[in-house]
């Protein structure tokens, strides 16, 4: 399969050499498994999946379990057994396992339902790429435009062809046009699709660093917090084992009265 693809694609760079001569070739790539782990809803949907796929692995390696027991039942009982019986305990374990395998294939076979959740999965995010594809290679005119993630071999690709971030940004762009309403959330809207890529990953890169900065602001401001807790915290304390030590004094000097005023009175008597 895989060199099916590389002789498809060499012929079809021969074929543009040829029939275009006069015009230089333009070729992108992208790569899809970048896109896909930077697509949220896909990202969602996988998480979904693997707990599903936990479950049903989980499933199995129960039932595997039940087996391995009926099968050390057996060899335990098996002296006590007549070879009828024997027979009747062999069967069953043998019809479990069968049960096991049929769901094996059931979920993780070619055609199970790991397979086709899959490609519902993928089927949406591919077509959303493959749409903004087409539209990016149109306008910037490209020839050809690879998956560098597929089985085509790429021994070099320089980074300057790789589309995938723009294509991204036009996914993201396609998911915000459904979610605006307002007119003034249209005009951001707008204003946000007229810029290049290049100075939407600006604008990023100065949001992230506005964070950052928060954030070690937040740090500082909450450390001070605490330096100021603990100092006020230690002094209550010091206080507190001030104003105490104080009571107890007093209540020994009272006791100490009052032991001296009883004395005086039994000597008297």
């Amino acid at each position: 399969m895989k060199t099916n693809v590389i002789f498809l694609s060499i012929a079809l760079l021969i074929f543009g050499l040829t029939a275009e001569a006069q015009r230089s070739i333009r070729i992108g790539y992208v790569d899809m498994n970048y896109i896909l782990e930077n697509v949220p809803e896909y990202q969602e949907a996988q998480a979904q999946l693997d707990n599903r796929v936990a479950q049903w692995k989980n499933e199995i390696e129960k039932r595997n379990k039940e087996i391995a027991q009926m099968r050390k039942t057996l060899d335990n009982e098996r002296v006590l057994l007549t070879q009828e019986l024997i027979e009747e305990r062999e069967d069953e374990i043998k019809f479990v396992e069968n049960e096991v395998l049929e769901y094996q294939q059931k979920r993780f076979g070619p055609n199970g339902d790991l397979m086709k959740q899959r490609s519902i999965l993928v089927e949406p995010i591919q077509d959303q790429v493959f749409n903004a594809v087409q539209e990016i290679a149109e306008a910037r005119q490209y020839d050809f435009v690879l998956d560098k993630s597929s089985d085509l071999v790429m021994l070099y690709a320089n980074k300057r062809h790789d589309i995938s971030d723009q294509i991204l940004l036009s996914i993201k762009r396609s998911a915000k046009r459904t979610q605006v309403n307002s007119r003034a959330d249209k005009e951001e809207l707008k204003r946000d699709e007229a810029l290049t890529l290049d100075q939407v990953n600006e604008r990023e890169e100065r949001e992230a660093e506005a964070q950052a900065q928060q954030s070690e602001r937040e740090r500082i401001i909450a450390e001070r917090k605490a330096t100021r807790d603990s100092i006020q915290a230690a002094r209550k304390a010091e206080y507190e084992a001030r104003r105490q030590k104080l009571l107890e004094d007093r209540q020994r000097r009272r006791d100490s009265i009052l032991e001296a005023r009883k004395k005086v009175k039994d000597s008297i008597n």
